[in-house]
């Protein structure tokens, strides 16, 4: 298993655990045990994992997010930590608006988590294609110069200087005033 991909699982259930956590808790749910954030964390990292085969685009990712939303939602709500609202056993009943808050807010959840993965997979993908052109440059520079490798001379006598003949005529000179013709 590549360590790459297990960090980026990782990375990305915690923060979604999280993010899914404290909008459960703005939108009126309980607080959580810290066991079912371990848990949670758990199940989205082992989800994010498999996914991370390939790049995938939105079409898959965002029903998976929403399917990690809703496994997430009803996780806090049979782990909270009072288990049954105590607002409803008090006889204060919110109604529709709860249920209505916990909907958007886990799919706020998901369309950002899934924007996020979609659009950090091609930015990587990208980053990856980029730096993939680089390595074999990079190495060559690291590696430093090449060794000179010089083929042994044959044993020959030095060379003779050979004179040259020097033209009996001196040759026209195109420099100066151009010369005065008769017309």
């Amino acid at each position: 298993m590549d360590v790459f991909r297990v960090a980026r699982a990782a990375v990305f259930a915690v923060a979604c655990v999280l993010l899914s956590l404290g909008m459960h808790v703005l939108a009126g749910g309980a607080q959580v045990r810290p066991e079912v954030l371990t848990a949670a964390a758990a199940v989205t990292g082992a989800g994010a994992l498999a996914l991370t085969g390939r790049q995938r685009g939105p079409e898959t990712l965002l029903p998976a997010c929403f399917a990690a939303q809703y496994g997430m939602h009803h996780a806090f709500a049979a782990g909270s930590v009072h288990g049954l609202h105590l607002e409803v056993l008090a006889g204060h009943d919110p109604g529709l608006w709860r249920p209505f808050g916990m909907v958007l807010a886990h799919g706020v959840v998901a369309a950002v988590s899934g924007w996020w993965l979609a659009r950090g997979e091609a930015a990587l993908g990208m980053l990856l294609h980029l730096l993939a052109g680089w390595v074999p440059r990079l190495r060559h520079l690291l590696a430093g110069p090449a060794p000179v490798r010089r083929a042994a001379r044959p044993a020959t006598a030095p060379p003779v200087a050979v004179p040259r003949p020097r033209p009996s005529v001196p040759a026209p000179s195109g420099r100066g005033p151009p010369r005065r013709t008769r017309a």
